[in-house]
C-alpha cells in the first residue's frame, strides 16, 4: 500500500489515462464538462478535508477532499483546480509547487431522493508549503487536517464525518 511519501507517489506514477481530459455528458449526450477532485496535503503528510456547505444541492455538509471543480471546455484539470483553490480556500500558487493528476475513475451514487451523480472524477494532489487558508463560507462549512496514513488505514474511524462517496473511492485507490 503506498502513501503520499512512498516511491510511487513521489515519482508521480499515475494511471495511464489520468491526464486525459474527459467531457462529462448528460443522458442526451450533451456536454456537461469534466469533473475533478483535489486533495491538498501539508508537509507533515496530513490531508485537508473540507466540509461541503449546507447550501450545496447534493452531499451538503458531507466531508470531501479539499476542493472539487467542473472544468469548462478548453480548460485543463490543473487550471480549473488552481482556480478553485483560490476561490474556495484563498490558496494561491505561491503556497505549493505543483498540482498533479494522480488518478481517474468513474462512479455513480444516488443522494437520497435529491438526485444522482454519475461522473468521471480526476484526482489531483498538491502539497502546501504555506498552510494559511481563507475559506469561503458559501463553499466550505469546515476544515480538518487528518493524518493521511491514519485515515487511509482506518477509514471506519472517520465514518462519523460522513465522507463523500468519491472521496472514499479515491482513498481506497490510494493517491
Amino acid at each position: 500500500m503506498s502513501t503520499p511519501g512512498s516511491a510511487d507517489a513521489a515519482s508521480g506514477t499515475a494511471h495511464p489515462n489520468a491526464d486525459q481530459d474527459v467531457i462529462a455528458v448528460n443522458g442526451d449526450d450533451e456536454p456537461r464538462g469534466t469533473v475533478n477532485r483535489l486533495d491538498v496535503f501539508d508537509q507533515d503528510g496530513r490531508v485537508l478535508l473540507a466540509q461541503r456547505s449546507p447550501d450545496k444541492r447534493l452531499w451538503d455538509t458531507f466531508w470531501d477532499g479539499t476542493v472539487a471543480s467542473h472544468p469548462v471546455e478548453g480548460q485543463t484539470q490543473v487550471e480549473a483546480t488552481r482556480g478553485r483553490l483560490v476561490d474556495e480556500l484563498g490558496i494561491t500558487a505561491d503556497q505549493y509547487e505543483e498540482v498533479r493528476v494522480t488518478d481517474r475513475f468513474e462512479y455513480k451514487r444516488y443522494y437520497y431522493d435529491e438526485g444522482v451523480e454519475h461522473e468521471v472524477c480526476t484526482v489531483l494532489k498538491a502539497t502546501l508549503s504555506d498552510t494559511d487558508l481563507d475559506p469561503d463560507e458559501s463553499e466550505v462549512a469546515g476544515l480538518l487536517w487528518a493524518p493521511y496514513e491514519h485515515l487511509h488505514e482506518n477509514p471506519r474511524w472517520y465514518r462519523q464525518l460522513r465522507l463523500c462517496p468519491w472521496f472514499e473511492i479515491a482513498m481506497r485507490r490510494d493517491f
